[in-house]
């Protein structure tokens, strides 16, 4: 999974393959932190088919802003660089793959 920092181009990450997954998290947050290792692994899974960037809020806070983002965690699925679904809460790796999977073969 890529960490996003302010120098990066939002835009051309995420268009680097159809689909990708972002990542919203901060360091202060508990859920977070629980949800990191399984974003990794979820990352690992499914780096053939989509991109996977993580974006710390308080590092690049234009992004949160842009989405109007009111919460960490949050996931934001994209295919061809436009927003797809988002899931916002700590997830058990199982329930991600599984969102990944259904909002995919809906799109």
């Amino acid at each position: 999974m890529r960490q996003l920092s302010a120098d990066n181009d939002f835009a051309s990450v995420i268009s680097e393959k159809d689909w990708a997954l972002v990542y919203f998290s901060a360091t202060w947050c508990g859920p977070c932190n629980t949800m990191g290792p399984i974003m990794e692994r979820v990352a690992s899974d499914h780096q053939e088919s989509l991109t996977s960037i993580k974006v710390d809020v308080d590092e690049v806070p234009e992004l949160a802003g842009q989405f109007g983002l009111r919460s960490v965690p949050t996931l934001l699925l994209f295919k061809d660089g436009k927003v797809i679904d988002g899931q916002v809460g700590s997830m058990p790796k199982e329930a991600v793959s599984t969102w990944l999977y259904e909002t995919r073969n809906q799109a």
